[in-house]
């Protein structure tokens, strides 16, 4: 099955399915090794992980380039963050054609103005409601693939107010979205009222530090929300260990008193599947 019909039976399953982020082939075999349905491949962790900041900076070229190599290891459908589309509808129909071709199974594209913002940073911008609806039409009519689930953000609930980001939500799923992304909702009743207001497919954002407060997923599920991605949480964690071991190693030239907080060897190697590898070599030697 390709992953972009997994993704569809999964979402019409009823069950709500939660996915961590990634950010590299590492991270997603994790992320699906931990038996999640799903990996969500967060442009701001990939931003970070090359050492910039969430702000348009990376090419999309580099971007399909990491998709691949995420998508290539795990079996579990991806779903990517496509920003703006990275600039008008032409490019976001180059981009959506990138993105399939790297084997993913949805992307999410937004309405902020490019080069964008992290959705919980302050002080964003949203391009005219027309502009994002052409833009989402242009996408559809590049993709190839009628299973491939793309997905509408849009972050004018900070910009232009609730009403007016339920009003452009309407609109981006009348121009084809199969899923609707309203990006930072400030309380729980924001978070139902969207819920309520908007039919079809819904994804929300939840990571510990942000705008939105943190909910549990069953209570998401009964409000009737499908997708829950939690971008940075993975990526904060390993930050926070790196650190740790790093100080470690200044302190005592070793990271021996870690050791315990440190996957063995012979984890790490399973854990990118070493021996597979090194069978299916032997099956073509010489």
């Amino acid at each position: 099955m390709r992953a972009t019909t997994k993704l569809r039976t999964l979402f019409a399953s009823g069950r709500i399915a939660v996915a961590p982020g990634a950010y590299d082939g590492l991270s997603a075999r994790l992320v699906a090794q931990a038996g999640f349905p799903a990996v969500y491949a967060s442009g701001g962790a990939m931003a970070r992980s090359a050492g910039v900041p969430d702000l348009g900076l990376i090419p999309m070229s580099a971007i399909v380039d990491r998709l691949a190599s995420i998508a290539d290891v795990v079996e579990v459908p991806v779903i990517a963050d496509a920003d703006t589309g990275y600039g008008n509808a032409l490019n976001a129909q180059a981009a959506a054609r990138a993105f399939e071709r790297s084997g993913v199974a949805a992307f999410h594209l937004e309405d902020q103005t490019f080069p964008k913002k992290c959705g919980h940073y302050d002080d964003k911008s949203v391009v005219p409601t027309g502009e994002m609806v052409q833009k989402l039409k242009a996408v559809r009519d590049a993709l190839h693939d009628p299973d491939f689930i793309v997905i509408a953000r849009t972050d004018a609930l900070a910009v232009e107010g609730f009403n007016a980001a339920i009003d452009r939500a309407s609109a981006y799923l009348d121009a084809g979205a199969d899923m609707i992304f309203v990006e930072a909702p400030t309380s729980e009743l924001e978070i139902a009222e969207i819920a309520k207001r908007l039919p079809g497919l819904k994804l929300i954002n939840m990571f510990a530090g942000g705008k939105t407060p943190l909910i549990p997923v069953r209570r998401l599920e009964a409000l009737g929300y499908h997708l829950v991605i939690i971008p940075s949480d993975t990526q904060r964690a390993a930050i926070k260990a790196m650190q740790r071991v790093l100080a470690a190693i200044a302190l005592d030239g070793s990271a021996a008193s870690m050791a315990a907080d440190m996957v063995s060897f012979k984890e790490r190697e399973a854990l990118v599947d070493t021996a597979a590898y090194l069978d299916r070599g032997r099956l073509y030697a010489p």
